[in-house]
């Protein structure tokens, strides 16, 4: 009996210490995790345990303007760990309100750090409107660039409901309330504001790309009718700067404005605002299955429909509907 005791005072003794170690170790774990997130997010900038870095900010998918996106370029410019930024380009464009603001906001960024543009794919349309916030535009031989136009679609039903035997009425104060409608062919008077709505912002659009770009009439109309054109057509029409990678953009923070050599490139990403819907929940499960490229087309679709729902003009490029002047 004396010796059974002593194996089960042993043994407490021992659980005792497994359980303080596993305590330990799980603080540990979780102090360690704590630090690597602050690090990433660049806190405790005057500290050396902070490397310096260069932030790389990626734009991809459908642009439809993002709080998030904003916080994002703030936690970017007010981090010391950061020394320049690479914005990396791969979007078809999105709203006009969308690209207005993030092109503000990274012109924000721009005064406190370097900022540099690279295409990486397709920056058209709002996307190069985003480019255009950056000192120097880098892009690939084969990309496509470009896209300057605005764009306003909607959908005429009426020839549907007319065969279904639908009719809908309607009471305004005014012909040009509510319009254009679905529900009816667009009327000239219509069609005639509508076009003073998108003439006004294009030529805000080539206002823009006339300003950051140095180009005069003569050139911003030869860029300017709503085509894109490659990496390789782009540099002579002063649409980009240089053509390369993301190691020549990072070459040009590092000659022309002083950033120290070979620092790494770390991402940097806004927290998720999106709403959890059927495409989101689609996405999940494709992120589960290990089909990222999927996933990330599902999140883009999920962007633009509720983009498209709640309306407003488009700076987006699509093969085959090329933005009207």
């Amino acid at each position: 009996m004396g010796i059974d005791a002593e194996l089960l005072l042993d043994r407490r003794a021992l659980r005792r210490k497994l359980s303080f170690w596993r305590v330990v170790g799980i603080g540990g774990l979780i102090v360690a995790a704590g630090a690597v997130g602050w690090r990433a997010a660049g806190g405790g900038g005057g500290l050396g345990g902070v490397r310096p870095q260069i932030a790389r900010i990626t734009i991809d998918g459908f642009i439809a303007g993002s709080e998030k996106t904003r916080e994002l370029m703030k936690r970017v410019g007010e981090s010391r760990a950061v020394s320049g930024v690479v914005v990396s380009i791969n979007s078809p464009g999105g709203t006009t309100t969308g690209s207005e603001e993030l092109f503000r906001n990274l012109r924000q960024l721009a005064e406190k750090k370097p900022v540099v543009a690279f295409v990486d794919g397709t920056a058209a349309s709002g996307a190069y409107i985003t480019a255009l916030a950056a000192d120097h535009i880098v892009a690939r031989e084969t990309s496509l660039v470009g896209s300057i136009g605005v764009l306003f679609q909607y959908p005429e039903v009426s020839g549907l409901l007319d065969k279904v035997g639908v009719k809908v009425e309607e009471v305004k104060s005014a012909p040009l309330k509510a319009e254009p409608s679905p529900f009816h062919a667009t009327s000239p008077e219509a069609r005639a504001a509508l076009q003073s709505i998108i003439g006004d912002t294009y030529g805000w659009f080539k206002g823009l790309v006339a300003e950051r770009r140095g180009m005069n009439p003569q050139q911003l109309a030869a860029v300017s009718d709503g085509r894109v054109f490659s990496g390789r057509q782009s540099v002579p029409l002063k649409l980009v700067d240089e053509l390369g990678g993301e190691r020549q953009a990072v070459e040009w923070l590092e000659r022309e404005k002083g950033v120290a050599k070979d620092l790494p490139v770390r991402d940097w990403k806004p927290t998720s605002d999106r709403s959890f819907g059927f495409l989101s929940a689609a996405a999940l499960g494709a992120d589960l299955l290990g089909y990222g490229e999927f996933a990330s087309r599902l999140r883009a679709a999920s962007d633009e429909t509720a983009t498209l729902v709640r309306g407003g003009l488009l700076a987006v490029w699509r093969p085959g509907a090329a933005p009207a002047p």
